[in-house]
Order: structure tokens, then sequence, then C-alpha cells
């Protein structure tokens, strides 16, 4: 009988298009569970697992040649949560005193106001300040459905607590449902052999030497672009000049360069073309038409490098009424049933989300997979791939592993590990900067060749959670 650990792995593995053998050569190992109605854990290792199988894969471009992969149920776990640990100051909180899970008049509903526009648009709706007993009475007064709709028509993020059969019946339940887990598919003609990239993937650093254009924010992309900084990439993180997000910033660059550009201006937006043309692989998760709109819509990008390996994702899906409706994890959980599943099965009285942002951290690991099977197409025919997906997606796939009641026990902390608490990485004494701004007049660069950008975030001695036979890394 196939270990629901081991079916996500080979899931994730056709969605792919992986060889149908590949995924024999991973090993599980660690044992224990996040404590949750789904299965958190055997995700976790599957999204780690299919990660390290795609680079892997490229790795070993020779029939039969890739190293084994063994991939850590426990250590996967943790790298769900929080990595890094603060000695000597407090990470802020991660959330908006106004963001949170209201009692609407029929049920339930989450406001994702981190953001200020996304605060502004809500309370605009509420017609109250940002104070929570306010919000909470406003919120009272409204159908969770009715207010759902006016807080996103005013460019907000708000979600109903639905059912996982309500969402079944909805048009973006069943868009979702009908569409694959992902896509990724060949752009363009295949090149001339002189087009085909020669990376080395020295075995030190495998990925050294391909330049990765980050475009993402909280918190699938940046653990996307994590994984590949840790193995060597030179990742550049392209923020807007006023974005902002303390809480996650030591969390997310570590290995990264990071600088800031506002591409609705002309200048910035041609030093952002010009590094697009020189990247390998650009990763971002800006809604379907924002980059359209900026007059970067894929045919642009594909213009001006033919060869970009160019991986997006979003939160609801490409199809259905909801296709580019801005969503966050927390936000996708109430809407697809798994805060209600929470609730309903652990007899709880409010919405009950996973222990741990999983929908975000699995399609990271999903999305890095997507990047370098991207990477290894190239590598043997000079195309560029279009690679896509979506939270929702990776909703899909948790939500068809189960359901139930559990008390399974929880993967083991140890000090010197991994974990949450004592097993957590240490940061300093001293919070780290944000990134710094920079991009103009050509300043910003993509490693070497490109000049430099901001300041490099080294990878800390980051512990992944796969291991693969005869190389190390970090």
């Amino acid at each position: 009988m196939t270990t629901p650990d081991r079916h996500f792995l080979e899931t994730l593995w056709r969605a792919l298009d992986g060889a149908p053998d590949a995924p024999a050569r991973v090993a599980f190992t660690g044992a224990g569970d996040l404590p949750s109605v789904f299965p958190v854990s055997d995700l976790a290792v599957a999204a780690v697992a299919v990660a390290g199988l795609a680079l892997s894969e490229l790795l070993g471009a020779e029939p039969g040649k890739a190293p084994a992969v063994t991939a850590d149920r426990r250590l996967a776990s943790f790298w769900f949560g929080w990595s890094l640990r603060p000695r000597g100051w407090d990470l802020p909180s991660p959330w908006d005193a106004v963001a949170g899970d209201y009692a609407a008049a029929d049920g339930w509903i989450r406001l994702h106001t981190n953001a200020p526009h996304h605060r502004a648009a809500a309370l605009s709706v509420l017609g109250v300040a940002a104070e929570r007993a306010a919000v909470a009475r406003a919120v009272a007064g409204w159908r969770a459905g009715e207010l759902e709709a006016a807080v996103v028509a005013a460019g907000g993020c708000a979600a109903e607590m639905r059912g996982a059969d309500a969402w079944a019946a909805h048009p973006q339940g069943r868009a979702v449902a009908t569409t694959p887990l992902l896509t990724l598919d060949g752009v363009g003609e295949a090149a001339g052999q002189g087009a085909v990239p020669d990376w080395p993937l020295d075995p030190a650093r495998p990925l050294a030497g391909i330049r990765v254009l980050d475009l993402t924010r909280v918190l699938a992309g940046p653990v996307a672009t994590r994984f590949l900084a840790g193995y060597g990439a030179q990742v550049l993180r392209i923020d807007p000049p006023d974005w902002d997000e303390p809480a996650l910033v030591a969390e997310v660059t570590p290995g990264k360069r990071c600088a800031r550009l506002n591409l609705r201006q002309a200048t910035d937006r041609a030093v952002f073309e010009r590094l697009l043309a020189q990247a390998d692989v650009l990763v971002h998760g800006y809604r379907p038409d924002a980059l359209a709109r900026l007059g970067l819509d894929a045919a642009r990008r594909r213009s001006l490098n033919p060869g970009l390996v160019d991986i997006c994702l979003d939160a609801y899906g490409w199809d259905g009424p909801w296709a580019g409706r801005r969503g966050f994890d927390s936000l996708v959980q109430m809407s697809c049933g798994i805060a209600e599943a929470g609730m309903r099965l652990l007899g709880r009285d409010r919405p009950t989300p996973l222990p741990v942002q999983a929908l975000d951290h699995a399609t990271g690991y999903i999305l890095a997979a997507m990047a370098l099977r991207g990477l290894a197409l190239r590598r043997r025919t000079g195309q560029g791939v279009q690679g896509r997906t979506a939270l929702a997606a990776t909703a899909r796939l948790l939500m068809a592993g189960g359901a139930r009641a559990t008390d399974a026990p929880p993967p083991a902390a140890d000090a010197g590990r991994l974990g949450a608490g004592a097993g957590a990485h240490r940061l300093g004494t001293r919070p780290p900067p944000g990134p710094t701004r920079g991009g103009r007049g050509g300043a910003a660069g993509l490693g070497p060749a490109g000049g430099t950008a901001g300041r490099r975030r080294r990878p800390m001695g980051l512990m992944f959670a796969i291991a693969i036979a005869n190389y190390s890394y970090l």
C-alpha cells in the first residue's frame, strides 16, 4: 500500500512530467506529524523531496546517473514553520492588528490586512477605525459572503469560511478541481546547440552561476528562491520601494541579494528589463494581469529572454471567476474547507487552520522543483519554459489526502537540530536590516556579470531536510 507521503511525491512528480521510476530513488526518514486533521507532514516531506528529486535529475543529466535522495520527515515538518529564532531581540508579529477571523451574522470570515492598502480597503467597507473590537462589531452585522465580496471589490483581501462541499460546488472550486496541479511547458523552438547553456553544476554548489530574479513576497515564492539560493543560485529579490515585511525578512532572504525597483517608473522598468535579459529563472507571484499592465506580459518577457525559465503562481488558480483574485495561504484555507474541517473535526468553536502555512511552504518547494525541471529542459534543448501553479491547487492536493481527527505524536524537537524554539537556528543580537534601496541607473545586477544589488544575505548554515548522495551543500 502506498503511504501518503509517497503518494504526494508520485503525484507531484507526474505533474512535473518526470520519469516514472525516479521517485523510487527517494528514501523517507524521520517520524512524527504536525498536529493537524490533514496529512501536513506527509505533504511537507513530499514537497521537499520533489524539489530534491528535481535537483538530483538536473545533476544526473545522463540516464542512470542521477544520485539518490533522502528526505527527513521531521526536518521537513519544521521547515514548514519558523527556521530561525532571534537571540536578544524579538521578531515583530507577522500579522496586522486587524487581521484575523471574525464572526459574521451567518458564519465566519477572515480579513487579511497586513498590507496598508488592504487594511484601508476593509476598513472603508466596514466604516470603522483600525480597532479590533470596532471591526468585530461591524463584521457581526454582515453576512460573510456579502462582506467578502464587498472587501474584494474595494481592493482588499477577505475570505468567507466555507466547507469542502460548498467549495466543491462553488464555480472557483469547480475550476480548481478540473485544472492541472501545475503546468510546465517548453516555449518556442528548440535552440541550436550553441544556445544551449553549459552550466558547470559543481557538486559543491550545483546551482552556482544560475541567475534567478525573485519578484515574490509572503511566502511561497520566497521559499522557492531560498531553496535555489541554498544550492548556489545567484538570487536577486526585487521589492517595491515601499514594501516592508520585517517579521519575515530574516526567514526568507538568506543567500539572496535584495534591491528595490518601482516598475511603474520607466527608468526602473528599464533596469528590470536589463536584469531580465540576463536571468536564467524568473519567479513571480503577481496577479495575472499585473505585469501586463506594466508592459511586461509573457510575450514581452519572452522577447527579452527567449530561454527564460518563467515560473509564476497565484492564489486561487488561473481559470474560473476568481482567477487573479488577491489571496494568501490563510485565505485559501478558509475558502476551500481546510479551516472548517479543522474546526469541525476537532470540536472547536472557531476556524481552525493548519498549524503552519503549509500551502505556502509546499507550493514554494513545488515552485523550486518547477524551476529546476525547467532548467533541465533548457539545458537539453535551449528552450524557454513557462510554468504556473496556485495555492488552491496545493490545497486540493492536501485535501485529497483525507481529513480526520488525530492524536499522532508530533516530530520531536531537540537542541542542535532544526525545529521550533530551542531547535531553531539562532540569529544575532540585533535584527537584520531590510532590503536596500537600489536598482537606479543600472546599479542593480544579477551577480558578477551585472554588478551588485543591495546587500546579499548569506545562507547562515541552513540545514535542508534533504540529502543527495555524493553531493554536499552549504
